[in-house]
């Protein structure tokens, strides 16, 4: 399945009354990486809840969240096993599904298939009572009719492309027995195991030192590029914000208060909220400069990627 096209218009939420989101618009483009960020209860995550269908059921949703498609991915190579989700408007790999009012039924068959999510906390989004292998192939085998031996050989490839050595180890494991670092990519093969065209990532680092931080972010970036998925990545920490996203919305109660360039909003950011979360960033890791350690970090980051560019051209006239 090719990365959709997210186009959010007018989205608020609702709930016991009180309304949480208030009429957010915004799009992410087919393989783009867009941040959000803010404060505790800014609805980072609720946004994300209500683009996967995850809101608890007295939500209230109004406006409109989309997914337009244009066609299908080539063969898989996480072992999913292709084609379109089928259900919501528009049906089918080509078209458009309008996810706000779509029945649960229906919502989950574009689960997984369409949408994926990483959750903050892998130790409790992991069954504790299942092994990993199984965890990671759940939804591939929801959507696809696998064999046993499929089943292990599709959890086995995961294992390797998420970067768990020891794979044939890794599979066999329950989630108590590996590290933090280990369940938290476990969980991102859970999500990828489909090959969705969106993956949601909410605060996925959080719960992880700072060296195993730096290896899930690369993860990610990884996905994007080599998957062509779209990612949709949410955090606090502005520093991990710039290793990951292209453009950055900043929310406040609500509200989109902010949004554009990921180097613009961090080096010269115009609204008050985002200041703070740069200055408050900056004190907490004993920054000189508000948005320097992002700021860095991005540069890093493109520099990082023109060098692996370069390695790959190399490689690739080698090989001509």
């Amino acid at each position: 399945m090719t990365a959709p096209h997210l186009i959010v218009n007018d989205l608020s939420v609702s709930m016991e009354g009180r309304e949480l989101l208030h009429g957010l618009s915004f799009e992410l483009e087919p393989g783009g990486r867009l941040g959000l960020i803010g404060g505790s209860g800014s609805g980072k995550t609720l946004t994300a809840l209500a683009i996967a269908g995850l809101l608890p059921e007295n939500a209230r949703v109004s406006g409109s969240i989309r997914v337009r498609l244009s066609g299908e991915r080539g063969d898989e190579s996480d072992g999913g096993s292709g084609g379109g989700s089928g259900g919501g408007s528009g049906g089918g790999p080509d078209g458009e599904h309008e996810l706000v009012g779509l029945p649960d039924r229906e919502f989950a068959a574009l689960r997984g298939d369409l949408i994926g999510m990483v959750f903050q906390e892998p130790k409790t989004a992991l069954n504790p009572l299942r092994r990993l292998g199984r965890q990671m192939t759940e939804s591939l085998a929801l959507h696809y009719a696998l064999t046993r031996r499929q089943r292990r050989e599709a959890a086995l490839r995961l294992a390797a492309r998420v970067g768990l050595s020891d794979p044939e180890r890794m599979v066999r494991a329950y989630p108590h027995e590996v590290s933090g670092g280990q369940r938290q990519r476990a969980a991102i093969a859970a999500a990828i195991s489909a090959n969705p065209g969106l993956l949601l990532a909410d605060e996925p680092t959080t719960a992880l030192d700072v060296t195993v931080q730096r290896g899930v972010l690369r993860l990610f970036r990884e996905l994007t590029e080599t998957d062509a998925c779209s990612l949709l990545f949410i955090t606090h920490n502005l520093a991990v914000m710039a290793e990951v996203v292209d453009r950055v919305l900043v929310l406040d109660a609500g509200r989109i208060v902010e949004q554009g360039a990921v180097a613009d909003i961090l080096t010269a950011p115009a609204h008050p909220v985002t200041r703070q979360l740069i200055d408050a960033a900056a004190s907490e890791a004993g920054m000189a400069q508000p948005g320097r350690e992002a700021r860095e970090a991005r540069e890093s980051r493109e520099s990082r990627e023109a060098r692996e560019g370069r390695e790959g051209r190399e490689t690739r006239e080698e090989r001509g």
